[in-house]
């Protein structure tokens, strides 16, 4: 249970300090606040720690400026108000509590290593200085140290950890934020949206807007579609890239715009009395937010993963010298390899890429191409609008097979076996690869098995219109057998 914070002064403000939580309902710090009849000062701060190599990317600090927009006129419209910061968290929060005579700062929690770092010190130096502060558990189902094995160590298996969580009630949805009794004081070093320069100055980015509503409200359209259309066939359309099969609610839940509790709660109360095992579709859409869920289990109790494999034996690979050209290749979608290339530039002009697609990318890069998963990890988070430091690390070291729940190291990914299965019509690389979309569907997928004649009929010259492949993709997979042989003879 929380302790809930206490004030000496019942007309000093309190301070929320928001961060990815960017909303009104099912915020327990912002509603714990607003109810306290005292004036209620509302902070974002865009923060700049020195050493945290995990800063926010450029496409993540695009949909942030969207998500601060929205959630300032929501805020407004409660009767309160935004205000932003950029800077060091004590810096500004010292300041904040200096100018405005706040004694209680309250918070909910973040799990991230380098959050947890400085949200631990935070707390510390300013209890120092008698002011109260209390975080509240706002981003999970369950809070990371709540699932435990029995000997009370944390879960490095999926389905375990699944089937404990169950057996927890998830934590209940806090009724939205409609009233706050806004503090009116100026501040210091307060700063405008725009100064920050979040978005973007190279057009790269100009497609987002097609695709994205960032802010609350956009996630909430985002959950109706799911509930009424998405949910009936959602375990057999998620594996179709072509298909709107995904519920596309990710960078929602990373910037905190909607809950998982909020999805858990809608997704439950859609069943009508069913128990999720009679609901495969269901049942299967609850597993992903489970798995997104375990994610932040495994960061919290094994912060070294953001850098290091969770298995250790990964250490003693030998991974390929990075060629600079080759791997710009990989990340602009020029591999030569269509389902990749698809993927890549679906990323690049969406800020997004299908599940599906992610683990055979990541596949290409780290098995064929040998390069170490942090090369992808950090791209990724540069590129992707969903960006999640733990699902970023959980993802990546699933395909690389050191992290927990991994595909076995001996699992290459077939690029060509995967387009066929999942794009058998080649609608998803037609999309994103247009220069080979007159290709008939038995080459879609392997342009360099195609004749002379399909080439030339399909106005293709590779090496030329389309590239040769990166790799070969046969004896690239028995050379990722090799250089992953040396852990066989590490103990684990």
């Amino acid at each position: 249970m929380n302790k809930k914070p206490s004030s000496k002064n019942p007309n000093a403000p309190i301070v929320v300090w928001l961060r990815r939580d960017l909303r009104l309902l099912d915020n327990p710090a912002l509603n714990w606040a607003a109810r306290q009849n005292r004036p209620v000062l509302v902070i974002y701060i865009f923060e700049t720690t020195d050493g945290d190599d995990w800063k926010a990317g450029a496409a993540s600090n695009w949909w942030l400026h969207y998500s601060l927009q929205s959630l300032s006129n929501s805020i407004k419209s409660t009767g309160g108000r935004l205000r932003l910061f950029k800077g060091t968290a004590l810096k500004v929060i010292s300041g904040v509590l200096e100018v405005s005579g706040a004694d209680t700062v309250v918070w909910n929690r973040r799990y991230e290593p380098s959050s947890i770092q400085t949200d631990t010190s935070l707390k510390q130096q300013l209890s120092e200085n008698q002011i109260t502060v209390t975080s509240f558990p706002g981003n999970f189902c369950h809070e990371p140290w709540q699932v435990l094995r029995q000997e009370a160590y944390p879960y490095r298996v999926f389905t375990a950890y699944w089937r404990a969580s169950m057996k927890h009630d998830s934590m209940s949805v806090t009724p939205a934020t409609k009233t706050i009794r806004g503090y009116r004081g100026k501040l210091a070093d307060e700063v405008t949206l725009a100064s920050l320069k979040l978005r973007p100055t190279l057009k790269w980015a100009s497609a987002f807007h097609d695709n994205w509503t960032p802010g609350e409200d956009g996630a909430a359209d985002m959950l109706k579609r799911l509930v009424k259309e998405k949910i009936s066939g959602y375990q057999s359309n998620r594996d179709i890239p072509s298909l709107e099969g995904t519920s596309r609610l990710s960078p929602h839940l990373a910037f905190g715009e909607i809950s998982p509790r909020q999805i858990n709660s809608a997704i439950r109360k859609a069943l009508v009395g069913k128990k999720i095992s009679e609901d495969d579709d269901t049942e299967t859409f609850l597993r992903e937010i489970g798995w997104r869920e375990f994610a932040g289990h495994l960061i919290y109790h094994f912060p070294h993963t953001v850098h290091e494999p969770l298995d250790q034996r990964f250490n003693h690979i030998k991974w390929n010298k990075v060629v600079k050209k080759d791997l710009a290749r990989w990340q602009r979608g020029n591999t030569g390899i269509p389902i990749v290339d698809a993927g890549m530039r679906q990323l690049w002009q969406t800020g997004w890429m299908h599940n599906r697609v992610r683990m055979v990318v990541g596949s290409l890069l780290i098995k064929n191409m040998g390069y170490h998963w942090l090369e992808g990890a950090r791209w990724f988070w540069d590129t992707l609008v969903d960006a999640d430091l733990a699902s970023n690390t959980m993802g990546w070291q699933w395909v690389a097979g050191s992290g927990a729940d991994a595909a076995p190291y001996f699992r290459v990914f077939n690029p060509v076996r995967q387009g066929e299965r999942f794009d058998p019509q080649g609608h998803y690389v037609r999309q994103w690869v247009p220069e080979i979309a007159n290709l008939d569907n038995k080459f879609i997928h392997a342009p360099w098995t195609a004749t002379p004649q399909d080439l030339t009929a399909a106005d293709i010259v590779l090496g030329k219109t389309y590239p040769h492949p990166i790799v070969d993709l046969s004896i690239s997979r028995v050379e990722a057998l090799s250089r992953f042989e040396a852990i066989k003879k590490v103990k684990k």
